[in-house]
């Protein structure tokens, strides 16, 4: 088992996110794309190689995002319509999510078969997010899916916020 944190940085222009491994030493960087349409985030490994990237789809009726990796896409996730909560489908090569993935706390399997669990840590003054890798042939995939949830969750955060002003 392989465990990973996802920490955002709290003050950065532009949302970034830095993925250490247990001895908190850098395995990814993840940084968004500012004042940039379509917004998009780009993971990238220590040795500076894109390894996936999120982009969420500019005209849509309801809001999409894109997982891609090496020019493939890998994974969707799009809202579906609903009166009252926010629901949101996600397609990433055949994975289950299962939980609460809304509070970034849920399991990731696949053919019934738990590859990962994402745990979110509260009482921190930036996201931070602890990532169980069990099969690590999908480590960069779960990396793509974390960074993407929390993408989505911030664009309905800040459509909540400029609806209410």
């Amino acid at each position: 088992m392989k465990t990973l944190y996802v920490k955002q940085k709290l003050f950065s222009l532009g949302e970034k996110f830095t993925v250490m491994d247990e001895s908190q030493e850098p395995c990814y960087f993840v940084e968004g794309s500012f004042m940039k349409i379509p917004k998009s985030f780009t993971i990238t490994n220590t040795q500076g190689y894109e390894v996936a990237e999120i982009t969420k789809k500019v005209f849509s009726f309801l809001p999409k995002f894109y997982i891609n990796s090496h020019g493939q896409e890998i994974g969707m996730i799009e809202k579906e319509f609903s009166f009252f909560k926010a629901r949101y489908n996600i397609y990433a090569a055949g994975l289950e999510v299962q939980g609460n993935w809304w509070d970034m706390e849920f399991s990731v399997s696949r053919g019934g078969q738990m590859i990962a669990s994402i745990e979110k840590e509260w009482f921190k003054i930036a996201d931070t997010y602890t990532i169980s890798i069990l099969d690590e042939q999908y480590e960069e995939l779960i990396i793509a899916l974390v960074i993407a949830i929390d993408c989505v969750k911030a664009d309905e955060h800040s459509s909540h916020s400029s609806s209410s002003s």
